[in-house]
């Protein structure tokens, strides 16, 4: 039998909390471990025990889901952090993505979808909503007064930067372009090294914000 992925939400809205907590009650492979309003809360209840992802809120009223983050990253928390929220500026997104966090979801988004970001994050890869990236992109693109120098990617780089910046994973990037798995694998760990990160969410962050006018085309397609 799988293991169920452990669930630990942290929203300081109570109707909203108790709603997600009755969809993910209702799929076989979830379990929702614990669910709070604060940081010391979340704090609390991920030493008790094991958590794999964590739905952070941004704005917890008098707190910042920022908060949590920082916990998480000194104390070498394994558990993937999917932000759940109403919105971010563009720099705040910069920040909770170099910060390492597996994915960014707005509330308004469908149940489903929702549902596929916790897996898609649990299995370790990246989920970023098409119009999260599509804002990014547009303030990049507006700032940037002249092109700025970057190491350049090869053809297949690029292919496969796109099918990150698409939400695609390393086998769905594989079937699409005809190659193995492996092959992929390694042009991500090229695009890592090139862009100086360890993390697809950082390598996302790295490639708008430095890179934007040389590495992002007009051809990425969004989710």
């Amino acid at each position: 039998m799988t293991t169920p992925t452990r669930i630990l939400l942290v929203d300081d809205h109570s109707l909203f909390r108790e709603s997600v907590v009755r969809l993910l009650d209702s799929e076989p492979d979830f379990m929702v471990v614990g669910h709070c309003a604060a940081v010391a809360e979340a704090i609390s209840i991920l030493h008790g025990g094991t958590i794999d992802v964590v739905l952070l809120d941004y704005d917890l009223g008098e707190e910042r889901g920022t908060e949590l983050l920082g916990y998480l990253h000194a104390s070498h928390h394994p558990a993937k952090i999917l932000m759940v929220t109403a919105g971010m500026s563009d720099r705040i997104t910069m920040d909770v993505l170099h910060s390492g966090v597996a994915g960014v979801i707005l509330k308004h988004s469908s149940p489903a979808q929702l549902v596929e970001a916790i897996r898609t994050v649990a299995q370790g890869e990246m989920w970023l909503e098409g119009s999260v990236l599509r804002n990014l992109v547009s303030g990049v693109k507006d700032q940037l007064a002249e092109p700025r120098s970057a190491r350049p990617l090869t053809s297949r780089q690029q292919d496969v930067l796109s099918g990150i910046f698409d939400g695609l994973t390393n086998k769905e990037i594989a079937w699409n372009l005809k190659v193995s798995e492996s092959s992929i694998k390694a042009v991500v760990q090229e695009l890592f090294h090139k862009a100086g990160v360890r993390t697809r969410s950082q390598l996302v962050r790295i490639a708008i914000e430095k890179h934007g006018a040389d590495w992002l085309s007009s051809g990425n397609k969004f989710r």
